[in-house]
């Protein structure tokens, strides 16, 4: 079993590009299944900017490869 607060410590990585995408901030469940549907990711497109707002990308759950000690590997396309 894996904590949110465990998920949002873990870089996410495209295995498409290698790129880092950011971090888990939330996770979206469908409430009649109890499943969980799609992970929500916060960047920064700049860490010099402490005010600049953080953009969303919204992961869908079956598009995770593998979760690692240190990150967690996602495909972008469907």
């Amino acid at each position: 079993m894996v904590t949110l607060s465990t998920l949002q410590t873990k870089q996410i990585v495209s295995m498409d590009t290698g790129a880092r995408i950011g971090h888990v901030i939330d996770l979206e469940i469908d409430v009649e299944t109890g499943l969980i549907t799609d992970i929500v990711i916060g960047n920064r497109s700049s860490v010099s900017h402490i005010f600049q707002k953080q953009t969303e990308v919204i992961i869908p759950w079956k598009n995770i490869v593998t979760f690692g000690h240190d990150v967690i590997l996602v495909n972008e396309k469907s």
